[in-house]
């Protein structure tokens, strides 16, 4: 019985996903200007080449600041059931937190956190 529940969902989402795209290319509007493809920032034509080389350390630092974000966003399911499950709930927040202070402990080390 679950198998066939499995495959009526999985039938179910690509048939959907199917229509979807064949309605879209159907009464979506077809316009193939130049001027379609060409980047632009708050309706103002960019002036030279719209590909300009960033240091990778811009991404590395938006990458740990979301991964960190992330994480403390767990802690606070936590803090509300954390008098219902008293000692086991500390112990894996505090596991987690530790896994927190290594990584970031890592990334300091490494020097990902510094601006050169």
């Amino acid at each position: 019985m679950n198998f066939t529940l499995l495959v009526t969902v999985i039938t179910t989402g690509i048939t959907l996903v199917a229509a979807a795209y064949i309605i879209a290319k159907l009464i979506g509007p077809r316009s193939y200007a130049k001027v379609k493809g060409e980047p632009y920032e708050s309706g103002i034509p960019t002036r030279g080449s719209s590909w300009i080389p960033i240091h990778v350390g811009y991404y590395l630092f938006a990458i740990l600041f979301l991964m960190f974000d992330v994480e403390t966003v767990f802690l606070y399911p936590w803090a509300v059931v954390v008098k219902q499950f008293g000692a086991a709930a500390l112990l894996s927040i505090g596991f987690f937190l530790l896994v927190l202070v290594f990584g970031l402990a890592y990334a300091w080390r490494k020097g990902a956190l510094e601006w050169k």
